[in-house]
């Protein structure tokens, strides 16, 4: 009889995402992974000591997803940050429970949008947005403040039943609110020596 597969924490947290991409992250527990991993809750149990640590493993997980997602920008797209918003609702709309448990579920681990702003996870966005722009880091932060509020909220509303995804109108809002960002910056910082 060939020895049982090892079970490893990489699977398990694997297994844990799953639950959560397809039934939400409150049904993570020891028995709904390890019905994914066809195993008992023993090895589950072995690699974490509590399913809250489970979870907290799961969510860093589904925020690296998250992440590559945001910045798989199709080459068509000749803005980045419009890019970037766009895809921040399509994955409301295509992944409702792992926007869910990123931005609804009491999981995050900054406590507020400044905090946020300045986490290592957001590195590549910020650096896209100053390249694009050619204005300095702080004036980009807050491009990106008045422009993730929006965003947010627009993909709250839509994954939570609130509004229907019409690809044409948001990307019509989107503009707007990221062209009015960068206006209002460049109004409040114009060029040293230029008139305002």
């Amino acid at each position: 009889m060939p020895p049982k597969a090892k079970i490893t924490r990489n699977m398990v947290i694997a297994a844990a995402f799953e639950v959560a991409r397809q039934t939400g992250a409150e049904n993570i527990n020891a028995r709904t992974v390890s019905k994914k991993l066809n195993c008992s809750t023993q090895p589950v149990m072995y690699h974490f000591s509590t399913i809250e640590e489970l979870k907290k493993a799961a969510y860093e997980k589904t925020d690296e997803f998250h992440s590559q997602y945001l910045m798989s920008i199709p080459d068509t797209q000749k803005d980045v940050m419009l890019g970037i918003g766009l895809n921040y609702i399509c994955f409301a709309v295509e992944e409702p429970n792992l926007f869910r448990f990123l931005f609804q579920s009491g999981f995050v681990p900054h406590n507020n949008l400044l905090e946020m702003i300045n986490s290592v996870e957001l590195i590549p966005v910020i650096s896209a947005m100053q390249e694009e722009m050619d204005i300095p880091i702080e004036q980009t932060k807050e491009v990106f403040i008045t422009f993730a509020m929006f965003v947010h909220g627009y993909a709250s509303l839509i994954v939570n039943n609130a509004l229907e995804y019409d690809e044409k109108l948001i990307t019509t809002h989107l503009e707007r609110v990221y062209t009015g960002a960068v206006l209002a910056i460049q109004e409040e910082n114009p060029p040293k020596g230029g008139l305002k």
